[in-house]
């Protein structure tokens, strides 16, 4: 009996058909898992592609905030026309982590060529001051007869960020721009910064505004016939706002611009910590820092919590075991608050521009003061709804750097306005004591039309820095008694100013004081009478509630005891 072996047969056709069908189910849940990852990504990097492509990449308004009589506006930014247009950022960089990954990791920056000059503090530190003068740039343009003579050219002061220096791709773009357009520029370098070793226990941090004080003391003192102005970046931002602050009316800068400060810094920690992409932001600063710990541990390690410097996984961390203990602060959270240049915006006396961005990955919008530079008037706030970190590249092929631009424009139109030397006329007695009160070294008084009395002192024009400078001495001296007349003729025309000679003593005005001030005591004493009933009221119907269930059953009593009495009557 013969068995038949012959193959089974199959049918291929349907195999094949069936392995198809599998192939694009499953090429299908390929497709649906790579769209969903691209959607996670696109909202993870917080990209605005397609936002811009249906504005047609217009790009968004600039928001500008200020004051409504401030007279900077009217002035100055009235007439910058980067800062009344639209920012447009480079359609390939539409996302702000993607602006401040590619100034860090890719962008190509301009060749600078700088001459180093040292600075030694009083406390034995030293500062690189990196000089990039406007006679050694190619094709640098003269466009006033100040920048003509080297000596009068105005000096722009830049201040970079954290760990950042003089070889930052955004420092060189800020400075190869300022040159060509006729300004001497110098980045004072924070100390231990652009390749220099420290040289005193005294390091810098956010809130230290001591270096850059000196600083500008010493360069004004080398060059006193140059207008003198400063750029602050992002903790250089925060130092520099703190520093005009501070300083108030004695500040020696005629100009000032901010770029992504952090306003306050407790806000941004708070914010740094709260998303992933943040977090990798705090890594990545911390890594920094621990890197600059490093270059310096012969004397960080004695000085600081060097395991804890070595083990920080957050720049709070970071700041918790050397920048709190160097600065000598109770908590990190103390550092924080006394640090923030937020608290220094209403002393503001010189023109500022600050520049900002909503969707700035470090430095929240959130600790923006919009109510506080509005309410000063030298203050000018433009916010964009793009740009990063320090990036805000612009173009198609991403070499311009839109916030370098209009900075440059704002100075330029601010160097050619009468607010350039308002600061002379505004002056107060001295530089190193600039909360000191002037009342007691005033022998000249004004007198309102209500009575009020202010004391208006001897202002003299002080430049001299702790010794450093001797040289303009006489000069600044001729200058006193005219700026002091000046000043007087001023307050004489002010319509709130009584008849009072101010060029009498103060003691042959008191009897001409003595009738206002009787006069505003009487309206006093009337007011109060009036007061005493109203605050009586206020008293008694605010504590009734308290105090009302503990009489009732006295009240009670006493009508119980007085209605019969009264009937029996």
């Amino acid at each position: 009996m013969e068995e038949d072996y012959r193959a089974p047969s199959y049918d291929y056709d349907e195999f094949f058909v069936k392995s198809l069908s599998f192939l694009s189910i499953s090429h299908n849940y390929l497709l649906l898992l790579l769209l969903a990852f691209l959607v996670f990504l696109y909202n993870f990097l917080e990209v605005h592609f397609f936002a811009d492509l249906l504005t047609a990449f217009r790009g968004n308004p600039v928001l500008l905030t200020y004051n409504s009589s401030s007279q900077l506006y009217q002035s100055v930014v009235s007439k910058c026309r980067i800062l009344h247009g639209r920012f447009f950022p480079t359609p390939w960089l539409s996302s702000p982590h993607l602006q401040t990954a590619f100034l860090s990791l890719v962008a190509e920056s301009p060749h600078v060529t700088y001459e180093r000059h040292m600075f030694y503090a009083s406390d034995g530190g030293t500062i690189a001051l990196d000089w990039l003068m406007s006679s050694d740039v190619k094709g640098a343009s003269c466009t006033n007869d100040a920048t003509r003579e080297n000596d009068k050219a105005p000096i722009l002061i830049v201040i970079p960020g954290l760990t950042s220096d003089s070889g930052s791709a955004y420092v060189k773009h800020l400075v190869d721009k300022m040159a060509k357009h006729g300004w001497n520029v110098v980045v004072s370098n924070h100390r231990g910064l652009g390749g220099i070793s420290i040289t005193s226990d005294c390091f810098y941090s956010a809130g230290w505004t001591e270096d850059l004080r000196k600083v500008i003391d010493h360069i004004h003192c080398q060059y006193p016939e140059a207008p003198l102005y400063a750029v602050g970046t992002s903790i250089g931002a925060n130092i520099l706002v703190k520093y005009l602050g501070e300083d108030g009316v004695n500040c020696l800068l005629a100009g000032a611009a901010a770029v992504c400060s952090p306003w306050d810094l407790l806000i941004c920690d708070r914010f740094i910590n709260r998303r992933l992409v943040q977090k990798l932001y705090d890594k990545v600063l911390t890594v920094g820092l621990q890197g600059y710990a490093q270059l310096h541990e012969s004397i960080l390690s004695r000085l600081t919590d060097w395991d804890g410097v070595k083990k920080s996984r957050s720049v709070r961390d970071f700041d918790n075991h050397a920048t709190r203990i160097l600065g000598k602060f109770e908590t990190v959270d103390a550092y924080y608050r006394r640090s923030s240049c937020v608290n220094f915006v209403g002393n503001v006396s010189v023109p500022l521009l600050c520049i900002s961005a909503m969707d700035d990955p470090v430095c929240t919008k959130e600790a923006i003061p919009w109510d506080e530079c509005r309410a000063n008037e030298n203050i000018i706030l433009a916010v964009t709804q793009h740009g990063g970190h320090l990036a805000y590249y612009e173009g198609m092929s991403a070499d311009s750097m839109w916030w370098v631009r209009a900075v440059d424009e704002f100075f330029d139109v601010l160097q050619s306005s009468p607010l350039r030397n308002r600061r002379k006329k505004v002056e107060g007695p001295s530089l190193s004591t600039p909360l000191d009160s002037s009342i007691d070294q005033g022998p000249y008084v004004n007198v309102s039309e209500d009575g009020m009395v202010t004391a208006v002192g001897n202002i003299q024009e002080d430049f001299i820095a702790e010794g450093e400078c001797n040289e303009d001495v006489d000069h600044i001296k001729k200058d006193e008694d005219a700026i002091l007349h000046e000043e007087r003729s001023d307050l004489l025309t002010e319509k709130t100013q009584s008849k009072v000679d101010l060029n009498q003593p103060l003691d042959q005005n008191l009897n001409d004081l003595a009738a206002p001030v009787r006069r505003q005591m009487n309206q006093l004493l009337r007011l109060s009478r009036n007061s005493i009933w109203l605050l009586a009221y206020i008293a008694i119907v605010t504590t009734w509630p308290l105090v009302g269930p503990a009489l009732l059953p006295f009240l009670k009593r006493k009508f119980k005891s007085f209605i019969p009495s009264a009937l029996s009557r």
